[in-house]
């Protein structure tokens, strides 16, 4: 299984907007259950697509400029970036096949 980086308010910039390619930010918290739902399904997801795709996970408890930042108000919301551009955000729990469809697009 691919590993999936943890990022913070000090390393999101260099992390996920500078290295360009795609990367999928998890923006989660320890005590949101539809989060820990959804991590397996998104390891699943970074190891099925590590040629293409770099998926990593944002603490919002122990950072909050960058959710602030971009506006995240609701967990989970996953966000893809791609060349340092925001293309996609999904918001609340989602399936498998609602994640690959939305990544499909800019892949």
């Amino acid at each position: 299984m691919a590993k999936m980086t943890d990022v913070s308010d000090a390393n999101f910039d260099r992390e996920v907007l500078e290295p360009g390619g795609a990367v999928l930010v998890d923006f989660w918290a320890a005590w949101c259950v539809p989060c820990r739902a959804l991590a397996p399904v998104l390891e699943k997801i970074a190891d099925e697509y590590r040629d293409r795709l770099t998926v990593v996970k944002f603490n919002v408890d122990e950072n909050k400029d960058v959710p602030a930042r971009f506006g995240i108000r609701g967990l989970p919301t996953l966000m893809l970036f791609k060349d340092g551009k925001a293309l996609e955000t999904l918001s609340g729990s989602q399936s498998r096949e609602a994640i690959l469809k939305a990544l499909e697009k800019h892949l």
